[in-house]
C-alpha cells in the first residue's frame, strides 16, 4: 500500500504508526551516542528536521517508550546493542518553541509554566519514599510565579529525582532554545532573559551531576561570548560543520529510495521540483545575518579559483516564506525600492550595487548597535 506524504508532522511515533512517508535518519542516534559529547548544540535553519530528530531521539531512549516498535526496520534497529538500549533512560524533553512573549516577565512565566508541566508529567515521584518531605514540598511549589533563583534549579533537581527513581542519569533534550532569545532581542528585553537562561542552562547542563547527555537545537549561530560562555564542554555543531551534516535535510538518493519503498516511485519528478535539485547535506554551508541566506544553497558554477556559485532555494515551502520576508524588507522604503527596480530593468549594475550596499550597511549597523553580542556576524 502506498504511503502518505505528510506535511509538517514532527512526531516520530505518529509518522511511523500511520505509515507516513519517512526518510530514515536514525543513524543520527548512533553517530551522536558514539561521539560521547556530553552536551551538543545543533544549529540548522528552520524546516531542516530538528524537531523531528529530537522526537526520534526521545522515543528511542526514553523509558516512557520502552518496547516501542516504531524503530523496527530502520537502520538503528540492525544493531543488537542499540535494540537493547531502546527505552532504558529517563529523558527530560523541553521545547521552547512557543515562548514568544511581549515582555521579560511574561517570557519567564511561560518558561516556568513549561517546566511546571514537566514536573506534573513526573508527579509519580511524589508517591512512596523517593523524595523526602522537603523535596516533596519544593516539588509542589514549582509554578509560573516561582522566584528566578528557584526556577534556575528546577531542571537540575528533576534530573536528580529521576536518577534516584530509575538508577540512571538523565538525557536532556531542549528544542528551539533560541526562540525566546530571538523574541527578547526584537522586543527589547534581551539582557534580562539572557541572564535568566544562562543561570537555568548552567545548572541544567554544567553543574548537573545527574546529566548523562544533552542535545539542544536552534537556528542561531553563537560565538564564544554568549549565554553558553560558561559551558566549556559544549559541542557546537553549526550549519557549516560536517558533523551530522547528512542527518538534516535530504539527498536525492534518500528521497528517491524512500519513494520506491512507499510505492510512490511515480512521484519522483514532482518531488524533485519541490526541492530544486536536492542540494543538501555537507554542501549546505551558507550563513549570513540576513536570514534569507540561511535558506539558500550554493552549487559551484565555475572553476574553483573563480569562486563563482549558483544559489538555489532549498524547497517550495521556503520559497513562499522568502517571498514574504523580502517583501517585508522593502515595504518601509517603497520609493528607493522603485529605484532598484528601475535599475534592474535598465540593467544598471552600478545603481543596483549602490542600493544593495545601502541595505547591507543599514543591516549591519543594526546588528552592531548594542544588540545581543553573542549572535555571530559573518
Amino acid at each position: 500500500m502506498a504511503g502518505t506524504v505528510g506535511i509538517g508532522l514532527q512526531d516520530f511515533g505518529k509518522i511511523r504508526r500511520e505509515h507516513v512517508f519517512y526518510i530514515d535518519k536514525t543513524r543520527f542516534i548512533k553517530e551522536w551516542w558514539e561521539s560521547k559529547d556530553e552536551v551538543t548544540l545543533i544549529t540548522r535553519p528552520r524546516r531542516f528536521g530538528k524537531t523531528l530528530t529530537m522526537s526520534m531521539v526521545e522515543q528511542f531512549f526514553s523509558v516512557e517508550y520502552a518496547g516501542n516498535e516504531n524503530f523496527q526496520g530502520l537502520e538503528i534497529w540492525k544493531e543488537d546493542g542499540y535494540r537493547k538500549m531502546q527505552g532504558t533512560y529517563p529523558v527530560i524533553s523541553l521545547s521552547l518553541s512557543s515562548v514568544k512573549e511581549k515582555s521579560y516577565e511574561e517570557a519567564r512565566k511561560k518558561i516556568c509554566s513549561l517546566i511546571r508541566m514537566l514536573y506534573q508529567k513526573n508527579s509519580f515521584l511524589l508517591g512512596g519514599d523517593w523524595l523526602n518531605g522537603q523535596e516533596k514540598a519544593e516539588f509542589r511549589q514549582v509554578s509560573a510565579a516561582m522566584p528566578e533563583y528557584e526556577a534556575s534549579l528546577t531542571i537540575r533537581k528533576l534530573s536528580g529525582y529521576l536518577k534516584r527513581y530509575y538508577g540512571k542519569n538523565v538525557i536532556l533534550l531542549m528544542d528551539e532554545y533560541d526562540t525566546p532569545m530571538q523574541e527578547a532581542y526584537v522586543k527589547g528585553y534581551w539582557q534580562e532573559l539572557a541572564d535568566f537562561m544562562r543561570n537555568l542552562l548552567n545548572a541544567a547542563l554544567k553543574d548537573n551531576p545527574y546529566l548523562d547527555r544533552g542535545i539542544m537545537t536552534g537556528i542561531t549561530r553563537i560565538s564564544k561570548e554568549s549565554i553558553f560562555s560558561d559551558l566549556n564542554h559544549l559541542q557546537v555543531v553549526t550549519t557549516t560543520s560536517d558533523k551530522y551534516a547528512d542527518c538534516f535535510g535530504f539527498t536525492e538518493e534518500e528521497v528517491f529510495a524512500a519513494l520506491e519503498e512507499y510505492g510512490l516511485g511515480d512521484r519522483k519528478a514532482e518531488v524533485k521540483k519541490w526541492y530544486d535539485g536536492f542540494c543538501f547535506g555537507k554542501r549546505k554551508d551558507i550563513y549570513n545575518p540576513w536570514s534569507v541566506l540561511n535558506y539558500l544553497d550554493k552549487r559551484e558554477a565555475g572553476p574553483y579559483w573563480d569562486q563563482i556559485y549558483e544559489l538555489s532555494v532549498t524547497n517550495f515551502e521556503v520559497m513562499i516564506m522568502l517571498k514574504k520576508l523580502v517583501r517585508g524588507w522593502f515595504a518601509p522604503s517603497s520609493a528607493s525600492y522603485n529605484e532598484f527596480i528601475r535599475a534592474l530593468l535598465q540593467d544598471d549594475i552600478q545603481a543596483m550595487n549602490v542600493y544593495m550596499n545601502r541595505i547591507a550597511q543599514a543591516t549591519f549597523s543594526y546588528f552592531d548597535s548594542g544588540k545581543p553580542e553573542n549572535i555571530e556576524r559573518n
